[in-house]
């Protein structure tokens, strides 16, 4: 098996649910707990985002790039980021890398064009949902993805970092990020949902919402993560 690290800390919640997922997923493949072995390097979420929010891009994937070598140095055969947003910076870090990065907008295109997704529907912070990386993926298998209106993308953003990134996760929340699904699918005809947070599976965790499959990223990352571990891919 291939060692495996994360960055993590983007945020702390998601990044404890890849380490039970990854996990979950050995145990599923063997019963004799031969569990990988997996280093995380949790970054300072304020520090990352305020390089972010001030458009310091080339900073930004500096910081990244260190703790990628810092896993390097640590013995990490590959590497996945346990986040969404961060992948705005993912062609620059596959280039500079010292070992493969694994992405998670690849993996979900992946899966999105594997079941003959046309019209994807994508929730994600305020900067994901503004951002064309997900878009520029999906482009390439001839999918079109749909973002939320501007009033629905700041309430959104606004629950993620005030309670969803916290761990907080209230009932109110959930009904209101399902209304907004469905008045996408009503307003823009979406297929699908993309849950591009890596925290929004911890709230959102049905399968289907407004009568359209979910496209969970963190489980289909891990999946990827899992497969490249060993030697699958």
């Amino acid at each position: 098996m291939k060692r495996i690290g994360i960055i993590g800390g983007l945020g702390p919640e998601a990044t404890i649910n890849y380490y039970k997922e990854i996990i979950n997923a050995f145990k599923n493949v063997s019963d004799d707990l031969n569990y990988p072995e997996i280093i995380i390097y949790s970054i300072n979420m304020p520090g990352f985002l305020d390089l972010m929010k001030l458009k310091r891009y080339e900073e930004a994937t500096e910081l990244l790039l260190a703790k990628i070598d810092s896993l390097n140095l640590a013995g990490a055969e590959f590497a996945a980021i346990s986040a969404n947003t961060p992948h705005f910076l993912f062609d620059k870090l596959k280039e500079k890398s010292k070992i493969p990065l694994l992405s998670i907008v690849e993996s979900t295109c992946e899966e999105a064009f594997k079941r003959g997704y046309k019209r994807s529907g994508l929730l994600g912070t305020g900067f994901t949902m503004n951002a064309s990386f997900y878009a520029d993926v999906f482009r390439k298998e001839d999918i079109n993805i749909v973002v939320p209106d501007k009033e629905d993308q700041e309430l959104i953003n606004q629950k993620l970092f005030s309670e969803i990134e916290l761990g907080i996760f209230k009932e109110e929340t959930r009904d209101l990020l399902i209304g907004i699904i469905d008045k996408m699918v009503k307003q823009h005809k979406i297929d699908t949902i993309i849950l591009g947070c890596t925290e929004f599976p911890l709230i959102l965790t049905q399968t289907t919402y407004a009568g359209i499959p979910v496209l969970n990223t963190t489980q289909l990352h891990v999946k990827e993560i899992v497969n490249y571990c060993l030697g699958n891919t």
